[in-house]
């Protein structure tokens, strides 16, 4: 039974509703192998990144699920994704996700392309109406494109899926939790990879495949 990866979740820490221990608790019982914790950080509060970490180290020394701390750069000025990526990592994180150009909310243009651009970026989340040449940069540069689960942020899933698969660059499928009842199971997760159009293979290749890659990349242990 292949079990759940989902690198892209947030506590109550940023705008979720639960402590890490109570998402890692109940992704455990999905079925998930693999989470991030990844909440919502511009300059204001980096800060809160040390105080998830010390609630992961206390639930993988425990638990048979393995929890990483990350850090979603969100709204934020795109002449400083980068800059807030490598003070992210200063204070533990050890994926960097950047809330991309969805069709739902109003993120600053050039978002998208600032992300790909940045060797600190591990993941670029929902990016929406991505363009082919960002797809490229994105291929190039080892950045790992999103199809998300999340109402709304899921209706570009299509196209990113679509000029991915086109250019051969790599995609994961993601929840973007906020909330207990976002998580799902491995096979809720295929499904979001078959809407978007992709094939078995390449669903496999995003459930499974790619999100170790990532970690491979970054010295994760998994």
């Amino acid at each position: 039974m292949n079990k759940r990866i989902d690198f892209h979740i947030h506590s109550l820490f940023s705008d979720g509703e639960l402590l890490p221990s109570e998402i890692a608790r109940r992704a455990e019982v999905l079925g998930h192998e693999t989470i991030a914790i990844t909440d919502h950080v511009d300059s204001s509060n980096l800060d809160t990144i040390p105080k998830v970490i010390k609630a992961i180290e206390d639930i993988n020394n425990n638990w048979d699920i393995n929890v990483i701390a990350g850090a979603e750069i969100t709204h934020a000025p795109v002449e400083i994704i980068d800059k807030l990526g490598k003070e992210a990592r200063n204070q533990g994180a050890e994926l960097i996700i950047v809330h991309g150009e969805t069709l739902v909310e109003p993120v600053a243009k050039g978002t998208n392309l600032a992300s790909v651009n940045s060797s600190e970026v591990d993941i670029l989340a929902h990016p929406g109406l991505i363009t082919p040449e960002e797809v490229e940069i994105a291929k190039e540069n080892n950045i790992t494109l999103e199809l998300s689960g999340r109402k709304g942020h899921s209706l570009a899933n299509g196209h990113v899926a679509k000029l991915a698969t086109e250019i051969n660059a790599d995609l994961i499928i993601n929840t973007d939790t906020h909330s207990p009842d976002d998580l799902i199971t491995f096979e809720k997760a295929k499904k979001i990879g078959l809407g978007a159009g992709l094939n078995e293979e390449d669903t496999l290749k995003a459930l499974i495949d790619n999100p170790k890659k990532i970690m491979k990349k970054s010295n994760i242990k998994f």
